[in-house]
């Protein structure tokens, strides 16, 4: 191989543009490519997604398939549990009292998918005043199969940056890029700066900095008392 065809490789922390599909038994349960998208959803919409690789912005499994790939070639992987969503667990499975979800006003039935304590879950019984419930990841225990293209390497430190914040942060909170980049957000959100300016600092090279951004205060005039 020569050194030009290695260059058009990717390789670990590269930062790359991917279309994917992603199925399981043969169903998809991800995309972002539009027309296998509304296969799952007529209303959703693709999005972007940028990844820097060997990062765990992924499954591990496609996290590792990334590695070694040409630019806007198609691939097809087959990615086991063990390397996807791990096998199930049956200590997973759990007892909860009908009353927690009556008092969210959910009426829970055998089937039904639901968020709960931050996890999507599934409705395996209902029995009397107890409903159990599997905290499992509705893909664990199965193989799954990833259709995907790299578009591009990412060059531009803004695309980077708003990637690793969605990832990390789980939003794109207001931030400039200088020497540093500089994140403005509320008080609650430097904890995540303190924690993740390691990873930011290895892969880009810049340290995270934080400035409160205050809240704006409400204009005295609007509430001043008007009946004198």
């Amino acid at each position: 191989m020569t050194e030009q065809t290695q260059e058009h490789k990717t390789h670990k922390n590269d930062f790359v543009e991917i279309k994917f599909t992603g199925y399981a038994n043969n169903e998809i349960f991800d995309s972002n490519i539009e027309e296998d998208i509304i296969k799952i959803n007529p209303k959703a919409k693709p999005d972007k997604l940028i990844v820097a690789i060997g990062q765990g912005m992924v499954v591990k499994g496609f996290d590792k398939e990334l590695e070694n790939k040409e630019i806007n070639k198609d691939y097809e992987v087959s990615i086991k549990p063990a390397e996807a969503f791990g096998q199930r667990d049956r200590n997973l499975m759990k007892t909860i009292p009908l009353g927690a979800f009556t008092q969210q006003q959910v009426s829970p039935r055998p089937g039904m998918i639901l968020a709960l304590d931050n996890h999507v879950v599934k409705i395996i019984a209902v029995s009397g005043a107890r409903v159990i419930v599997d905290f499992n990841n509705p893909l664990a225990g199965k193989e799954l199969k990833y259709k995907f293209k790299i578009i591009k390497k990412v060059s531009e430190e803004k695309e980077k940056v708003e990637s690793l914040l969605k990832f990390f942060f789980g939003f794109i909170p207001e931030f400039e890029i200088h020497e540093n980049i500089k994140i403005k957000a509320q008080k609650n959100v430097e904890p995540l700066i303190k924690l993740y300016n390691g990873k930011f600092k290895e892969l880009l090279g810049k340290e995270l900095v934080f400035e409160e951004l205050k809240e704006k205060q409400e204009d005295k005039t609007d509430t001043e008392d008007l009946s004198n």
